[in-house]
């Protein structure tokens, strides 16, 4: 891997003020807040904060802070409001066009306007990067953008998509302004400009940022009321260094993501001063395949993981109360959830397993090396996937290594098809089934998998967009999800519950993480003090 570490000078010179004023929040007024996510500019990706590439949990939490977009789903979930628009409807009865007014008087931070223009130009610019990290897929209903006037703009869509105003409440339909972000390049490094509530600051460290500060945007207009006037997010290497931080008091809330044996502690033996709350979580993990690749390419090979793998030994081990065992990509709390791969596979049963490679004539032990992430999704990764390994190896039908790697070196290898069998997560970018099957399965997948069934993307999906009644499209979720399970282009494995911990000092905390796992930290506020 060619790995090119950025340099900075502009962000570097700014940030020589912030340099000085590196200890608690207590300074600036600060309220911090704590996160193991990790923001890495490499030659693979060096726009990590650019709408038109950032799609993962950590660099769309950013970007909620700092551009706006026309719709949010308001506080406590629902179905998306107005945010940078007054009003935004469908204007016909088919779901295939889509009209927003944006509110009167909107600009950017720096005090340019901002118009319809702004917005079709932000929306064409991500279509037509199409960046590698898969988050155009979006906007992939999306034909032609028109505006009328400064503050008109109607989305022609090139079939009926019931899931649009949730698409369009996402990061990747931030409205940038066009003096900022070239037309057809990403724009490098950590700088963000935007509209949103608020304005930032980064400070990194070589190609690394480790420290966010949002500043009150006194411009801005839109739905959200920030409840404090600058919010600090540093980054940690791991769930243990942010813990010692909180109980020191250099931060005031970890959020993303507290490790099993942190949230048991706090629970079971409180902290003074120290308060910990359980966030509903729509959080899902999955192993993901390279269908073409030697070792998996046979489909048998595949469905005999999902038999041998025994999720609830996986997740009593490994992760205890935080987790359940998952038998579907839909989590149970979504609409549309079956178990297809418990009544197609079971849970651990090697019997059934062998029975499916003796039919495809497979020699065994199949070999496999199994590819985690070491710095992504929590400390405990690592034994769950050595847990996956003694499972696999202990059903004498898998020769099994395990290999972590770093998030930065980690993805691009999997979209290239490096791995042949990978471990990912999944983060909702809404909270409708749509985004646990279109991302996987549609075209320009998030996976870049080679995968492809055209039951699912020719007919099935787009007729689960045409509901607008999204409990109606429930049939078509669950003739889906067994297409899944007979196919195993992924392997679900369990969802996850969500904890934060904060000082109890700090109010909003209830609020600040969604189901979704979006960080709104415009929700926080420090109490007053007698």
């Amino acid at each position: 891997m060619n790995r090119k570490t950025l340099v900075l000078p502009a962000v570097a010179g700014l940030l020589a003020p912030l340099l000085a004023a590196c200890g608690t929040g207590e300074d600036s007024g600060a309220i911090v807040v704590g996160t193991t996510d990790q923001f890495v500019a490499t030659g693979d990706a060096p726009a990590p904060l650019d709408p038109a590439f950032a799609y993962d949990t950590g660099t769309w939490n950013i970007l909620r802070q700092t551009v706006q977009t026309l719709l949010h789903v308001p506080r406590g979930g629902g179905q998306p409001v107005p945010e940078a628009a007054e009003s935004c409807a469908f204007s016909d009865t088919v779901s295939e066009s889509y009209r927003c007014v944006l509110r009167p008087g909107l600009t950017f931070a720096d005090g340019a306007p901002l118009t319809a223009e702004d917005v079709k130009y932000s929306i064409d610019r991500v279509r037509k990067i199409d960046a590698d990290n898969g988050a155009a897929a979006l906007l992939s209903t999306v034909d032609t953008v028109e505006t009328k006037g400064d503050r008109e703009i109607v989305f022609h869509l090139n079939a009926p998509d019931a899931t649009f105003p949730y698409k369009l409440s996402t990061p990747v339909a931030g409205i940038l302004d066009k003096d900022k972000y070239a037309p057809d390049k990403l724009r490098e490094g950590f700088q963000v400009d935007g509209s949103g509530p608020y304005t930032l600051t980064a400070q990194h460290d070589g190609d690394r940022a480790t420290r966010f500060v949002f500043t009150r945007n006194p411009r801005y207009k839109g739905d959200i009321t920030p409840q404090n006037d600058k919010v600090e997010l540093r980054a940690y290497a791991d769930a243990g260094a942010m813990g010692k931080a909180l109980e020191s008091k250099d931060i005031d809330m970890m959020a993303r993501s507290l490790s099993q044996q942190q949230v048991r502690d706090l629970t079971e033996k409180p902290k003074t001063g120290i308060r910990v709350a359980e966030v509903p979580g729509l959080e899902i993990r999955y192993l993901g395949f390279n269908t073409k690749a030697p070792t998996v390419q046979e489909k048998a090979v595949r469905q005999a993981m999902a038999a041998a793998i025994d999720r609830g030994a996986l997740v009593n081990r490994v992760y205890g109360p935080t987790a359940e065992p998952l038998y579907s990509l839909i989590p149970s709390s979504v609409s549309g959830h079956s178990t297809p791969f418990y009544e197609e596979y079971g849970d651990g049963d090697r019997d059934r397993a062998a029975a499916l490679l003796r039919k495809a004539n497979v020699k065994t032990p199949v070999k496999l090396t199994l590819h985690y992430t070491t710095d992504h999704y929590g400390a405990e990764t690592a034994q769950e996937f050595e847990t996956l390994k003694n499972q696999l190896i202990a059903s004498e039908l898998f020769d099994v290594t395990v290999k972590g790697t770093g998030w930065s070196e980690f993805r691009p290898a999997q979209k290239r098809g490096d791995y042949a069998v990978y471990g990912l997560g999944w983060f909702p970018d809404y909270p409708d089934p749509d985004n646990y099957i279109a991302p996987f399965l549609d075209a320009d997948n998030f996976l870049g998998t080679p995968y492809a069934n055209a039951a699912v993307r020719d007919h099935l999906l787009p007729q689960s967009r045409r509901q607008a009644d999204r409990a109606a499209a429930t049939p078509v979720y669950r003739q889906i999800q067994k297409i899944v399970a007979q196919d195993v282009p992924v392997l679900p494995l369990w969802q996850g519950k969500q904890y934060v911990a904060a000082r109890d000092d700090i109010n909003g905390v209830d609020y600040a993480l969604t189901t979704s796992s979006d960080l709104l930290l415009w929700e926080l506020s420090r109490a007053a003090t007698a």
